[in-house]
């Protein structure tokens, strides 16, 4: 027979039973069960184990997961009525989600599948009512009970550095501001904002155009910026940014015989009130006299004019519109002597640079491409990285290879002629991501092959902040 130890007396009054008296505490024996007392729609929290990976949760119980070191998954237990879970973010849930994942057919407020939580401070209490709904939130906080006083946000890929965070965007897609600072001067964001650059040209073709860049560095950020940034930092309000990345312009394809067509601009790149301009496509030479030679486009950095497009200057012009500081240089030109190559295209820190004639049409002659304009570093995201070079120019009837080199920062080379007897190569694109101008095609000495220019660089959006 079991033993039944009272540690006080029991006291029955009417319908009410007392186990107890003042003070003293009732204890269910090791191994002993209990029915009818039900929870309060409260959990107890696992203060001494402190979520980390992936776990599978208990019901009753709350937990505190730390997704700093990347995102992980908690799993629902089986749900029965009246279950109850919770979490809470315990470092940021805006750098790295958590999943929440229901177990086998159970729903989610009525849906099935998972859900995340990513908003710093959030935290969540569930309750499973049936299968019909599943779980269904009781509680959701997005704020911290100790409010954080500074700004934080989402959107992009998220990394800091330091006290700062950095939100990058290399596609489409939106920067939210969850909660602003409680210091004003906090609520300031650096920010780089990088168009895409323009397509290389053809036949001789000009480099194109490194897609403007512009760069505002908040005093509160420390890092070493472009030496061209300059203006006014954005002062955010909590809402949604939505972001803009552009793409790069499409090459020119030319034809035979002497047919070329101008390369493609790229797209613009856009943050809040600011706008970087495309980079200009490059020009190509048409070889007619007839059709007019194509002069590089205009743009954030002007397009590198085609092959023999001789005076006045036909180089894209650059900073297109103009904005302060400028957000890009001009492209190269062409002489009309002797068969010249291609101009390059402009970058964010300088022209690109001339093509010059050929001593000769045969072999052995110098004529050379003109190289894409150099583009600027900047440390934005840590370390420090060049964007916005120009594409170089193509060449002709060059031996030894006398292309156009892209400039710094990623700019395409242009594509080699070896119809000399010296070796020929192909346009390359502007880099991904780095807003730079694709190479200009070469033109073979006959005419009948030429040779496609480079795509330009997709374009980049990079925001600063001080979180901490």
């Amino acid at each position: 027979m079991s033993k039944i130890e009272v540690d006080a007396i029991d006291k029955q009054s009417g319908s009410t039973l007392t186990l107890g008296g003042s003070g003293t505490a009732v204890t269910l024996a090791c191994g002993a069960t209990q029915t009818g007392f039900g929870r309060t729609g409260t959990v107890d929290w696992q203060t001494s184990s402190i979520k980390t990976a992936t776990f599978t949760a208990a019901n009753g119980e709350g937990y505190f997961a730390n997704t700093s070191g990347g995102a992980f998954t908690m799993n629902l237990p089986a749900g029965s009525a009246g279950s109850i879970v919770s979490v809470a973010d315990y470092a940021d849930f805006s750098l790295n989600p958590l999943t929440i994942s229901p177990n086998g057919s159970d729903k989610l407020a009525g849906n099935t599948g998972n859900a995340a939580l990513n908003t710093q401070g959030q935290s969540v209490t569930l309750v499973f009512v049936d299968s019909t709904k599943g779980w269904i939130t009781v509680n959701d906080s997005e704020e911290n009970v100790t409010l954080n006083p500074f700004m934080s946000a989402s959107g992009g890929t998220i990394t800091n550095c330091g006290n700062d965070r950095i939100h990058t965007f290399t596609g489409p897609g939106t920067f939210t501001v969850n909660n602003v600072a409680s210091c004003a001067a906090n609520n300031a964001v650096s920010h780089l904002v990088v168009a895409g650059g323009g397509g290389g040209g053809t036949m001789g073709g000009g480099g194109g155009g490194a897609g403007g860049l512009r760069e505002t560095k908040s005093p509160i950020t420390p890092y070493t910026a472009s030496p061209i940034a300059g203006g006014t930092p954005i002062t955010v309000t909590a809402q949604a940014y939505p972001i803009t990345v552009g793409g790069g312009g499409s090459p020119a394809a030319g034809s035979s015989p002497n047919v070329g067509s101008t390369g493609g601009n790229g797209t613009p790149s856009i943050f809040s009130i600011v706008t970087s301009t495309a980079g200009g496509g490059g020009g190509s030479r048409t070889g007619s006299g007839s059709i007019p030679d194509y002069a590089g486009n205009a743009g954030g950095s002007g397009g590198g004019a085609g092959r023999d497009s001789g005076p006045p200057d036909k180089g894209g012009a650059g900073n297109t519109p103009p904005v302060s500081p400028a957000q890009g240089f001009k492209g190269g030109y062409s002489t009309s002597c002797g068969a010249s190559a291609g101009g390059g295209g402009g970058g964010a820190s300088a022209v690109g640079g001339n093509g010059v004639p050929n001593d000769s049409a045969g072999p052995g002659s110098t004529g050379a491409a003109g190289v894409g304009g150099a583009g600027v570093a900047t440390s934005i995201t840590g370390s420090p990285v060049t964007r916005a070079g120009g594409g170089g120019g193509g060449s002709n009837n060059a031996n030894p290879p006398l292309k156009g080199i892209g400039g710094a920062g990623g700019g395409g080379n242009g594509g080699q002629d070896g119809s000399d007897g010296g070796s020929s190569a192909d346009a390359t694109d502007g880099t991904t991501n780095t807003g730079s101008g694709g190479g200009g095609g070469s033109q073979e000495e006959d005419g009948s092959s030429p040779s496609r220019g480079g795509a330009g660089g997709s374009g980049i959006v990079i925001i600063r902040y001080k979180f901490q």
